[in-house]
């Protein structure tokens, strides 16, 4: 009996040490078995981990130092610039004891008004003159405000022309603000002030801003054969909560960083995604602040004619009375306004029509186009491809929306390429290996005067402190100026931000109080240097179409055509 026993156990020992064997040298073919039901197995994976991931978010302290100076030490030279960067968009704040403001002391669009001024010894307006508008805010129980800091759009108009133009507003910081306008054509022009935000508004942005980095938060997924897991990831996260992976960029030193998986090692990192948006930011009271059609984008009324006529230039006057009566200059901050629908620009450059794909492929013909950005210049991507038949896209099994994505017309030698910034990026899911900083990829170009660079990098930041921002445009700005110093006659193209349609929830990670003030900066950034800017700020505001993070076909349109315009500017003739 004992022997029988004692022989099934080594028989027993043998199979299992022979399935061993076989298991060992066989274990790449099980690894590569059923790849459906793997690939299923994973997503069910994720979807629990997904699931699990709004628990594990980090708790932020309110330190606004800590997001906004990771990464490398800048030097007393960048730590001066960043200074001036900050106190060139400085906003006013609230008065002392703001705490305890209601609704009803808030400032309400419906109750404020605009007065159009006349001008200097009641003369008429003529074109070249400036316009000058005084609004006064109310708040909801028709008291005049005392105090300023209410963000303001103001528009001039004349639809029967296809015409309009962004107006500058100036806050007086006592409840008035001035709107003025450079008046560039003939005929009646109507005024339009909106109110984007209250100034009580604008102070939870900005503390949204400074202290919630974390509202919207991303995710990445980690995996080693049939072990996958999801963590949480951001530009900041609080070290003193869980291990972190540390995905600094070793050339720039932009810092990214990932919560640790709790059984995978931290390079086998797969994927970047958007993990999701915080929820439940705003107290009761502060929600009060955001209501659509209440005291988000609502337009002010007129007291009195909200229309003037504008008559032709005085310089075709044979008599002035006195030198004074000149018309003003138009202002250096207007960059041009719409006519017959067309985009006009008042730099110098003339706007040509590029209204077929024959014109846009002989201005492409023998050049290399790389567009780098967010969506907004993958929407240029688009344009390009739609507008030039024989421009036909490579297929790169690229995610749609996300890229990188190539196209290419072999017969006029014309490759046009697009790639997402590095993170932050909001896309869904990009693979790691193709996330790339713009600084990094424009060290990697030749250059030279076939080579054209587009750039559009704004909507991913407006939830991190500007500081955030200002760091990222330095590394691109060093990268440029290299660029074009080994290769003068690069043309380099910078798309600015433009306005987009508003809710509470959108209000409060892309506001467009975020987008003006990251704006701004970019403006100042690349002042002095050899680049070409596409308005998209003002083309959106002197727009009668309501406002889109995509812009709508026409706006789109006059952007490529002035795009288009630069790099194939019109030749004078002799």
């Amino acid at each position: 009996m004992c022997r029988n026993l004692s022989k099934f156990i080594l028989i027993f020992l043998f199979l299992a040490l022979s399935g061993l064997i076989f298991l060992l040298r066989n274990i790449h073919t099980v690894e590569n078995w059923n790849c459906h039901t793997i690939s299923a197995l994973y997503q069910l994976q994720s979807r629990i981990q997904s699931s699990s991931l709004v628990e594990d978010l980090p708790t932020f302290y309110h330190n606004r130092t800590f997001c906004a100076h990771l990464g490398q030490k800048p030097s007393s030279e960048d730590e001066l610039e960043e200074q001036y960067l900050l106190d060139s968009i400085s906003w006013p704040g609230l008065p002392p004891h703001s705490a305890s403001i209601a609704l009803r002391q808030t400032s309400n669009p419906t109750h404020s008004l605009f007065t159009i001024l006349p001008t200097s010894g009641g003369r008429a307006w003529h074109v070249g003159d400036q316009l000058e508008v005084l609004v006064q805010m109310h708040d909801f129980q028709s008291r005049p405000k005392r105090y300023g800091g209410d963000f303001l759009l103001a528009r001039l108009h004349s639809p029967e022309f296809g015409a309009g133009v962004a107006g500058k507003v100036l806050d007086h910081r006592n409840g008035f603000y001035s709107a003025l306008f450079p008046l560039l054509w003939e005929g009646l022009a109507q005024v339009e002030v909106t109110m984007v935000h209250s100034s009580e508004a604008v102070a939870v942005l900005r503390q949204l801003r400074e202290e919630r980095p974390d509202r919207v938060y991303f995710k990445s997924l980690f995996r080693l054969g049939f072990l996958s897991e999801t963590t949480v990831c951001n530009m900041c996260l609080p070290p003193d909560q869980q291990p972190l992976c540390n995905y600094t960029d070793l050339y720039t030193g932009e810092p990214w960083y990932c919560y640790k998986p709790k059984v995978l090692s931290c390079d086998t990192r797969v994927n970047h995604a958007k993990g999701g948006y915080l929820k439940h930011l705003l107290t009761t009271k502060e929600a009060l602040l955001f209501q659509s059609d209440v005291n988000i984008k609502v337009r002010i009324r007129a007291s009195g004619s909200d229309k003037i006529n504008v008559l032709p230039s005085r310089k075709d006057e044979v008599d002035l009375e006195s030198s004074s009566m000149k018309p003003e200059p138009i202002k250096p901050e207007t960059s041009g306004y719409y006519y017959e629908e067309s985009w006009r620009p008042l730099n110098g450059i003339r706007m040509q029509q590029f209204n077929d794909s024959s014109a846009v492929t002989q201005c492409l013909k023998n050049k290399v186009i790389n567009m780098y950005g967010d969506s907004t210049v993958r929407q240029w991507f688009e344009y390009l491809v739609a507008s030039a038949p024989e421009l036909k896209e490579f297929n790169l099994h690229s995610p749609k929306n996300v890229g990188p994505f190539m196209a290419v017309d072999g017969t006029h030698n014309i490759l046009l390429k697009y790639r997402c910034h590095g993170p932050p990026i909001r896309f869904s899911t990009v693979m790691s290996s193709e996330l790339r900083y713009i600084s990094n990829e424009l060290n990697g170009l030749s250059g030279g005067p076939d080579t054209v660079v587009v750039l559009s990098i704004w909507a991913h930041f407006s939830t991190f402190p500007v500081e955030v921002y200002i760091r990222r445009l330095r590394h691109i700005r060093r990268a440029l100026v290299k660029l074009m110093d080994r290769a003068p006659g690069t043309i380099v193209v910078i798309r600015s931000a433009n306005l987009q349609a508003l809710d509470q929830e959108v209000s409060l990670y892309n506001s467009d109080w975020y987008s003006l003030q990251l704006d701004q900066v970019l403006r100042t950034m690349f002042k002095g240097l050899n680049v070409l800017l596409v308005d998209a700020w003002q083309m959106s505001v002197a727009h009668h179409l309501p406002h889109a993070l995509h812009p709508p076909p026409v706006i789109v349109k006059n952007m490529m055509d002035l795009f288009l315009s630069y790099v194939c500017p019109e030749k004078k003739s002799s």
